[in-house]
């Protein structure tokens, strides 16, 4: 039998009792229903204080019935619990618990479905630019490594809907399915494309076919990592100098130089609707701005100094880890 099972086979006995307690006071002793409950809880919990009144010999026989059979409830509720704890179910539902609140509280934070390989380097980039996220993984070995890293998690599968609303999709700016299956991120993104109309969806795919469906479906990216992976070598051969070069910009901060991104609307407001000249980013900060993303998702690459800097819009820029620093300590 399961320990849940048997704590509710105890809490039903307990009821049991008092109930049983009670019904033969008042049918025994002549009580009222609150003197019977008084009683009955007074003799089951064996705490020494009078009887309301002096009981006859059935009344007698009857307490004697009631704390021995309590006696032999605590025995087993006390067994029980202990089995309980020993299990460490316990400590477990607690950390669940506390788990489940802080995921409660989240908002504007990633999901990220399956902690394979893909997933694995999603979570820790995002975990390098303190990114909030949730994990959604069923493997338990693998829960086992993610609890361990101190990540939030959910256990079950991605594609039932009431994981993701305990993962809390509702509140999410973004959410990753990087499951093996096509057919399992596509389920995923068409479930949480219903729960938020403005989440950024991104998922994986491993056939040509299935982009397409993934995007219908509601996916805002869709990555084939065996297609980047292929092309990717392709192009160390054609143009390696160009690929080694591109390899080496980073927006960790782990290297010489450095990509950001900065949204406009977070530049003080005397930038707003003026341009990039008017920035004047690279006398202040050393960077450079190689192309902006417009509030309709078009990229200008290398874009014009008189390019006005508009609402919504992002700029991309270029530069080396101590003029990135520079520039955040400016905006």
């Amino acid at each position: 039998m399961k320990i849940k099972n048997k704590l509710i086979g105890v809490l039903i006995l307990g009821i049991t009792l008092v109930s049983i307690g009670v019904i033969g006071y008042m049918y025994i002793s002549d009580y009222t229903f609150i003197e019977a409950l008084y009683m009955t809880i007074i003799t089951i919990s064996t705490v020494g204080f009078g009887e309301i009144r002096p009981s006859n010999d059935y009344g007698k026989l009857f307490s004697i019935f009631l704390i021995l059979t309590s006696i032999g409830i605590y025995a087993y509720m006390l067994s029980v619990i202990t089995e309980y704890i020993a299990n460490g179910k316990f400590l477990g539902e607690l950390k669940f618990k506390r788990m489940q609140n802080k995921i409660k509280k989240l908002k504007g934070h990633t999901i990220v479905c399956g902690y394979g390989r893909n997933g694995k380097q999603a979570v820790t980039k995002l975990n390098s630019h303190d990114i909030d996220c949730v994990i959604i993984e069923s493997d338990k070995e693998i829960l086992t490594i993610i609890e361990s890293l101190g990540y939030l998690f959910i256990e079950g599968n991605a594609t039932n809907d009431d994981v993701l609303e305990k993962a809390g999709i509702h509140n999410a700016s973004n959410l990753i399915a990087t499951l093996p299956s096509d057919a399992d991120n596509l389920f995923i993104v068409l479930s949480a494309r219903q729960f938020n109309k403005n989440a950024t969806l991104i998922s994986r795919a491993s056939n040509d076919t299935s982009e397409r469906k993934l995007r219908i479906a509601g996916a805002d990216n869709v990555i084939m990592p065996d297609k980047l992976g292929g092309d990717h070598m392709a192009s160390l051969v054609v143009s390696p100098d160009l690929i080694e070069f591109v390899d080496k910009l980073s927006i960790n901060g782990d290297c010489d130089t450095n990509l950001e991104e900065i949204l406009v609307n977070n530049l003080p407001n005397e930038f707003i609707n003026k341009t990039l000249r008017d920035l004047d980013l690279r006398r202040k900060t050393g960077c450079s701005v190689i192309g902006v993303k417009t509030s309709d998702n078009n990229y200008i690459i290398n874009p014009e100094s008189d390019l006005k800097l508009a609402p919504d819009s992002k700029l991309i820029i270029l530069g080396r880890e101590d003029q990135i620093i520079k520039l955040h300590e400016l905006f």
